[in-house]
């Protein structure tokens, strides 16, 4: 992940009231506390947005996750004034958008933001290459010059060379990514992208979301992103922010979201989530204790103590030699002090970022992990029966919000 910058994207209190009064008695009701369904009832307005605040970071991808009528689609449409608001702010790079008319809103959408949708919307008429520049070709831009740009967003997604076929001739993942090489070909501050893999099948899908985090690797966009998925959200996502009846309920980085669920509702979408995909390895390592060089047997096991192992270090503090709590002790219940004959280096590796589902074949082995940063040196020791435990903690937490709701 890349460093993140300063807020470009701000809500901060926002309400969305769809109806003939917004700003009348439905409002006042839904700040007064009434749920979103409650308020439909007795006034017949909808609640788009409930006290919607969140900030999206320059770099980061921002994903809003929820389900139908949730509000996220309705939270991204108010950052472009596809939807006005009923109260509120929404700024983007200090700009007040809401408060933006005419030339003036048109100008600033063509400047900052490129969309993506889950429909296509391709021309069929026009070429990839015209599809793709469509864009600049309204904001006026001269026929090489935008060319230029729509044959270096079309190589960015890997279609450089369809730029002359017709939308038909392409399967629906790469017409999705002809569509997300139109939304980054005027190279936009921002994307803004609304279920824009939501039509794929899932292995597409998957490899579309790959794609993206790789571009924006390279490119380092501002990217809100609306899922109904939360395994995408959680994977693409710097930050994600679940939303139920158009109000926020936890804003967090994936493994907050997973590890710490706010409420009963995100815990109960959390609990068929793949964890090893989203917990990294920092989250659950121990900080490295390692034996010192010249001690005798005993005073290493001492030094392992309550741990499965403690690692001998080099001069570099890179990871030579482990020794595990079972050795230790089989080799003193010979009779032997001597530290060397219970060592062992058949121990593996990984990164504090690795996910937990990359060290699972290493941890079946029983022996504990050596975690290294990129010079090798040991940074952190991982315990396989950690992980396991580390696995079973959303159960809990379900279970505990669970006899919470019937207390």
């Amino acid at each position: 992940m890349v460093e993140m910058g300063e807020a470009i994207i701000v809500l901060d209190e926002v309400y969305k009231i769809f109806g003939p009064q917004p700003r009348g008695r439905a409002f006042d009701l839904v700040r007064s506390g009434m749920g979103k369904n409650r308020v439909q009832a007795e006034t017949g307005h909808v609640v788009g947005l409930d006290d919607v605040s969140f900030s999206v970071n320059k770099g980061e991808i921002f994903v809003v996750m929820g389900l139908s009528g949730s509000g996220k689609s309705t939270a991204l449409r108010t950052v472009n004034k596809l939807h006005d608001i009923t109260y509120g702010t929404v700024t983007v790079d200090s700009t007040d958008v809401q408060a933006l008319e005419g030339s003036d809103l048109q100008a600033f959408r063509r400047e900052y933001m490129g969309m993506v949708f889950q429909h296509f919307a391709l021309f069929p008429h026009r070429k990839v290459i015209d599809n793709v520049s469509y864009g600049l070709k309204v904001q006026g831009v001269d026929k090489k010059a935008r060319e230029e740009a729509a044959m270096k967003a079309l190589s960015l997604v890997g279609l450089g060379t369809y730029a002359q076929n017709f939308p038909s001739e392409l399967s629906g993942g790469m017409q999705q990514r002809v569509g997300l090489a139109r939304g980054l070909a005027s190279d936009p501050d921002i994307l803004l992208m609304d279920e824009a893999f939501s039509a794929l099948d899932p292995l597409i899908r998957r490899q579309m979301q790959d794609e993206m985090m790789e571009i924006q690797g390279e490119l380092h966009k501002t990217i809100l992103f609306i899922t109904h998925d939360l395994n995408e959200a959680l994977r693409i996502g710097d930050r994600v922010c679940i939303m139920k009846d158009g109000a926020v309920v936890q804003i967090g980085t994936p493994e907050e979201i997973l590890t710490k669920p706010a409420t009963g509702y995100v815990a109960e979408f959390v609990q068929d989530v793949d964890q090893g995909r989203v917990i990294q390895v920092h989250e659950i390592m121990q900080k490295p204790a390692p034996i010192s060089a010249g001690v005798t047997l005993s005073e290493a096991l001492s030094t392992v103590g309550e741990r499965s192992g403690a690692f001998v270090l080099d001069s570099a503090g890179a990871p030579t030699h482990i020794l595990t709590a079972d050795d230790g002790i089989r080799a003193a219940g010979m009779g032997t002090t001597d530290l060397g004959p219970a060592l062992r280096t058949d121990f593996d590796r990984c990164g504090p970022e690795d996910c937990l589902n990359t060290v699972y074949a290493a941890a079946g082995r029983g022996l504990p992990i050596a975690v290294c940063d990129v010079s090798g040196k040991l940074v952190g020791n991982l315990d396989p029966r950690h992980i396991m435990e580390e696995m079973g903690r959303v159960e809990h937490l379900i279970d505990d919000f669970e006899r919470e709701v019937f207390m």
